[in-house]
């Protein structure tokens, strides 16, 4: 049964994003246009969907998106996220208009603890005044905003400070998510993708901060092995099983495509403790950097002695 639709409602975005997974999608496609937002809100109802992320690109740059959130309600959408780089919440009036609208959840992006980071990795110098400005907003008006991180090379490290900046704001949730090497993020990967074992520490240490602060903290992409003693907060067991209307065509089942053809798993995999459950990593990152780092969770019988 499918619980949930991501809504892409165009590609256009302003900021330039390192790490980005659309490609050339902002170049190449215009913004919906209504009626097929319309047809495509009404078709997730009819799938059992009960709540609808609406995303891009960036979502709130479409013309229409006070109306697409009206619709979603008036369908009997239960909740309704706007998935964004968090920048035009700077405005509160624009804020006010989205949940005046109907949205409960506000999901911004922020990449780094300070602007040299963020807006580096974003392409965009100012955004990070405007989204830590846009995540004050939403506080102040007492919606729930629940953040995303793409983890890199260049701000792995950064992570702790990061989840402190974030637990200051007042976020309800954080999710630190591994990147993925599709898209912009594909092209850039030698410079850019961290290295899982080498980052894992780090993000540990940033969920660590989030959860003794009572936030709920989250990570994707980033298999059990490498997260010992941090296994409940692993996304993949809990995201809803989500329809895509994309660019131009529909994934009728997320999960299914994401387990199936988007995560692959290996040679270690086969001995993991954790193999039924662990979808395992972005296929492209074991294609780029292969498996040396993977080592599987043997249940405790099996481990070696070594004294």
């Amino acid at each position: 049964m499918i619980e949930r639709i991501d809504l892409k409602v165009g590609f256009k975005c302003n900021n330039a994003c390192s790490f980005c997974v659309q490609g050339d999608k902002r170049e190449k496609l215009p913004a919906k246009p209504w009626e097929e937002l319309k047809a495509s809100l009404a078709e997730g109802r009819r799938s059992g969907a009960v709540g609808v992320v609406v995303t891009g690109g960036e979502p709130t740059l479409h013309k229409e998106i006070v109306r697409i959130v009206r619709e979603a309600r008036a369908l009997g959408y239960e909740t309704v996220q706007v998935q964004s780089n968090g920048r035009t919440f700077c405005y509160d009036k624009f804020c006010r208009s989205l949940i005046a609208a109907g949205v409960d959840e506000f999901g911004p992006s922020l990449h780094g603890s300070r602007p040299e980071i963020h807006d580096f990795l974003t392409g965009a110098p100012g955004a990070f005044l405007q989204t830590v400005s846009g995540i004050r907003n939403l506080k102040r008006l007492g919606v729930r905003v629940i953040t995303n991180t793409v983890i890199t090379k260049a701000n792995y490290r950064d992570l702790p400070d990061l989840a402190r900046l974030l637990v200051s704001l007042g976020v309800d949730q954080f999710q630190l998510a591994f990147m993925h090497l599709t898209g912009r993020a594909g092209e850039n990967k030698t410079w850019l993708s961290a290295r899982k074992s080498l980052a894992a520490p780090w993000v540990k240490k940033a969920l660590d901060i989030g959860r003794q602060a009572g936030r709920r903290v989250m990570t994707e992409a980033i298999p059990y092995c490498f997260m010992g003693g941090y296994e409940d907060f692993v996304a993949e067991k809990i995201i809803p099983r989500t329809k895509i209307f994309d660019a131009d065509s529909v994934i009728e089942d997320y999960t299914k495509t994401r387990r199936d053809e988007g995560k692959a798993k290996g040679p270690p995999c086969r001995l993991c403790v954790h193999e039924g459950a662990c979808e395992g990593p972005w296929r492209e990152y074991p294609e780029s950097f292969g498996w040396s780092e993977f080592e599987p969770v043997l249940k405790a019988a099996e481990v070696p002695c070594t004294g």
